[in-house]
């Protein structure tokens, strides 16, 4: 029997970046109102949600990252009112919206920090993880900051250190603290009745730290963060009943989806938080780290699929805001041959896909010098880290002024490529990287296999080529992708007769693939085969 299908489940999650998306006022950053002027892009396209970075109010330390109000909008990208009308008309169009929900740190300027700082006794105190000073004025632990330095911050006025597991200005709340639990939980209550269809967790298994605050054991590693054993600072016993709390009040409302975003965790952990009960998915990054390596990437996929139970459901993402883009990785110039290959493999598994905006035209990303960073990474550690500002360029339209994203001066700059890299420009080609997206996703609509199959990887030439095959009662999908610029010959072996197979889809061809001897089959290089065959 077919299973019924989800839209977190089996549908296709694109993630905006709402500042670099659409500019609706012109004020060189984008906003709601130009993501919600894009939707029958998105529809067209053929998404079934789009994941919102930020857009809580922030004074933008870490461009929303360091949320000062979880229960608002920030100006810069509008109201409540654009949000609801932004719901409301992606729901029209059957597009379903997730939120970005920072609940391990605030600002700073967040009130609630604002009074747990003023002094000793203040209600907000234990709001925040503070402690005294170890002897000798020494920071409490050995707890070190991911952005580099001390976890600790020492605070004149109230002679005490807080932690902040990133920048100073964004300090790690005391999720032990019940008045804490409640107000981040209401969040989801809030978010959930305006409109809010799921949420993805930000760094959410760092939400409790060991009580006592022991040192981490040390290790080694290039940078400071990476030179320890992050047992006592993540993924903490108390994150499972939590966990199992969220998952209830998510599914007080109709399909509500929550996605974890485990921090340097491994598979393994991830999996944890997304059993039956949990989370309905959590990320595993692999993919990210991946070179152009088709073993690479089914050892990822394996060790994903055999870490999670039989009824969890994976996630893959090949890049998003903090990584560099698949084009600039995999790309070869402005050729897209390897990103359709990438696209196919994406879009074939066993698994939600996201996508990143910009990657279904290949948007590269932008060269960055001393003088264009935004991203506090990159101010403060240019040039040996030179930030994330690279990929989160605006989004290349058309080939007016500013690529269509503003009539103003853009918060980032545009490609340089903008002209002949665009949204309008591969709309016109029926052979671009645009169409081989929109193809794609169509398929995984039509075919059943293709969304909750079975995954079944097939013996292959390690170097070059990835084969599988997704089956589900009478239908069966093969996917071949061949990752070198050669040709290769594939061996379907004894699955089927050759001509037993339906042609679905290709790069290269536009029917199915002559029969060299037997059931031997040629791929072309950085070839994407696609092949169909049913049972009645």
């Amino acid at each position: 029997m077919t299973v019924e299908p989800l839209w977190w489940r089996d549908g296709i999650v694109y993630q905006i970046y709402p500042r670099s998306f659409a500019d609706s006022n012109e004020d060189g950053i984008g906003d709601l109102e130009g993501i919600r002027s894009r939707l029958p892009y998105l529809q067209d396209l053929g998404v079934d949600a789009i994941w919102l970075s930020p857009i809580n109010p922030s004074p933008d330390v870490d461009f929303g990252y360091d949320v000062s109000n979880y229960l608002d909008i920030d100006p810069k990208f509008g109201t409540m009112s654009d949000f609801e009308r932004l719901a409301s008309d992606a729901h029209d169009r059957g597009i379903h919206i997730i939120l970005d929900l920072v609940l391990n740190h605030t600002s700073d300027q967040h009130p609630w920090f604002q009074e747990s700082r003023s002094s000793l006794d203040n209600h907000y105190r234990d709001w925040y993880l503070w402690r005294d000073p170890a002897p000798g004025g020494k920071p409490p632990s050995n707890w070190t900051s991911i952005f580099g330095g001390s976890g600790w911050e020492f605070d004149e006025n109230t002679g005490q250190y807080y932690y902040h597991m990133f920048y100073k200005e964004q300090p790690d709340l005391n999720w032990r603290n019940p008045d804490v639990r409640r107000e981040m939980l209401n969040v989801f209550h809030y978010w959930a009745q305006h409109g809010a269809d799921g949420f993805r967790l930000d760094v959410f298994n760092m939400f409790f730290k060991h009580p006592d605050f022991p040192d981490n054991p040390t290790r080694f590693g290039l940078r400071g963060f990476d030179r320890q054993e992050h047992v006592n600072d993540c993924d903490q016993p108390e994150m499972i009943p939590l966990v199992e709390e969220i998952r209830e009040i998510l599914d007080g409302y109709p399909q509500r989806y929550a996605v974890g975003e485990t921090f340097i965790s491994s598979p393994k952990k991830a999996a944890i938080y997304c059993a039956p009960g949990r989370l309905h998915a959590a990320f595993d990054f692999t993919f990210l780290g991946c070179p152009w390596d088709p073993a690479r990437f089914l050892s990822a996929i394996q060790h994903w699929d055999n870490a999670l139970e039989s009824d969890s459901w994976p996630t893959y993402v090949l890049n998003n805001h903090d990584n560099r883009r698949t084009a600039t990785r995999y790309g070869k110039g402005e050729d897209d041959e390897r990103l359709k290959v990438a696209a196919a493999l994406l879009l074939t598994l066993r698994g939600t896909p996201f996508l990143y905006y910009g990657e279904e035209i290949g948007m590269r990303d932008i060269p960055i010098h001393r003088g264009d960073s935004q991203d506090p990474i990159g101010k403060r550690f240019f040039p040996f880290q030179k930030g994330r500002d690279g990929c989160r360029s605006p989004m290349q339209w058309d080939a007016s002024p500013n690529a269509g994203f503003s009539k103003a001066k853009p918060w980032l700059k545009v490609n340089d490529n903008y002209r002949k890299r665009n949204v309008e420009v591969q709309k016109t080609n029926p052979d671009s990287l645009y169409h081989f997206y929109r193809k794609l996703i169509q398929i995984r609509r039509d075919l059943p296999a293709l969304r909750s199959g079975m995954f079944l990887p097939l013996t292959y030439e390690p170097q070059r080529l990835l084969a599988y095959l997704r089956q589900e009662n009478n239908q069966t999908v093969l996917v071949a992708l061949n990752f070198g610029k050669r040709p290769v010959n594939f061996a379907l072996g004894g699955q089927v007769r050759t001509t037993a197979w339906k042609f679905v889809l290709s790069n290269k061809r536009d029917s199915l693939p002559a029969v060299i001897k037997g059931n031997l089959v040629r791929l072309e290089g950085n070839e994407a085969l696609i092949l169909l065959q049913e049972q009645f």
